[in-house]
């Protein structure tokens, strides 16, 4: 039995030879004349031809197997009574076979593993430049300032190896992104800032308008004093006209008194004081009358000036405010068109990811796909905003 073993290969096995083959510890052979042909060379990783040496190994140890254990399955169903014996030997030769061929296989597997881990981190490093791109919440100009400096600072050189060429072709979309972010942002802040400062100078506008109101008061009480003081000298005036008017009538009644004692001597000077009076009288009047045509002037005069003044003042605050208003409508106008804008693309978007999360997508990987599509990285593929 042994010597028609020991001439007897895998590809001989039939139903003829089968009853010598199939039993304890039949099968020994067979593994150890396959382990010894696929142990008995070690084929170089490193070059492309030793790695396909180690697959063929491997598919031949899987080969050897079927041709071994289909024969052996096939007179195991016709062996009903040695069942037991027969499964108990192919299960062992099928472990073995496995055992060994995962063994033979298994430093090209290693070596498929690390490839894969070196690919994937290059493929996560370039995922990571472009992520710094992307923002659900748009931050402030001095963070995407200090984003492109540490891009900036990232090497792209002979350690990304085969993935060189992409990463530096990524760094600089990235960096053309995040610049074009920065100028958005930079104008963004400034016309905030800029709102801010008209702001202020509304409510600067406002104190001076205060200011204003309190100095025309004030000119309003010296107004007031000068006419009360007017009033005062009107009213001097008016005492030395009665001054002069009593004087005129004690001329005249001295007048009279002489005319009693002398009426024949003193009428011509009667006659004389009387005229004296009257002209006296007509003096007066012309006074008072050109005191109070002046004073009415003067005060037509004053109302005239402070009405152009507090028109003029007027008109200039009415303009700046019209333009401060008009400026600051302006921005904000800009400013909720943008914000308007990107809403309205992330809702787009956020449509689009739960759109394929519900295809039994992961979020991230929907995530992913939409900025894919949404940066023009996919081709024939966009998303209408």
């Amino acid at each position: 039995m042994s010597a028609q073993q020991q001439v007897i290969t895998i590809d001989d096995i039939s139903v003829d030879n089968a009853p010598a083959i199939y039993v304890a510890g039949g099968l020994g052979q067979f593994f150890d004349a396959v382990k010894a042909e696929v142990t008995g060379e070690v084929p170089d990783l490193k070059t492309a031809k030793g790695r396909a040496r180690i697959a063929s190994l491997a598919a031949t140890v899987s080969k050897s197997k079927t041709a071994v254990e289909k024969p052996g399955r096939d007179y195991l169903k016709r062996l009903k009574e040695m069942p037991k014996v027969v499964e108990a030997e192919l299960r062992e030769f099928v472990t073995k076979m496995d055992n060994l061929r995962d063994a033979t296989r298994q430093p090209l597997t290693e070596w498929e593993e690390a490839e894969q881990a070196r690919k994937d981190k290059h493929v996560d490093g370039i995922q990571g430049i472009k992520d710094l791109a992307f923002f659900e919440i748009l931050p402030a100009a001095a963070s995407v300032g200090k984003i492109i400096a540490d891009l900036e600072a990232i090497e792209i050189n002979e350690t990304w190896e085969e993935f060189l060429p992409e990463a530096a072709q990524v760094k600089e979309q990235t960096i053309a992104k995040l610049r074009a972010l920065l100028t958005e942002r930079t104008q963004y802040e400034a016309e905030q800032a800029e709102l801010v400062r008209l702001r202020a100078e509304a409510e600067a506008q406002a104190q001076r308008d205060r200011d204003a109101a309190i100095a025309q008061a004030a000119a309003d009480q010296a107004r007031r004093e000068a006419a009360e003081r007017a009033e005062a000298e009107r009213l001097a005036a008016a005492r030395r006209e009665q001054d002069l008017l009593d004087q005129a009538a004690a001329a005249q009644r001295d007048a009279t008194q002489a005319a009693l004692d002398a009426e024949a001597a003193a009428e011509r000077q009667r006659l004389q004081l009387q005229m004296q009076a009257e002209q006296a009288e007509r003096h007066a009047a012309q006074a008072k009358a050109d005191k109070l045509a002046a004073e009415q002037r003067a005060e037509q005069d004053r109302l005239t000036a402070i009405r152009r003044q507090e028109e003029a003042v007027e008109q200039a605050r009415l303009a700046e405010k019209a333009r401060a208003d008009a400026a600051a409508d302006e921005i904000l106008r800009q400013q909720q068109e943008r914000q308007a804008d990107v809403a309205h693309k992330s809702k787009i978007l956020g449509e689009a990811k739960q759109a394929l999360i519900g295809m039994n997508i992961s979020e991230e990987l929907a995530k992913a796909i939409v900025l894919k599509i949404a940066r023009g990285e996919v081709p024939n593929v966009s998303i209408q905003f």
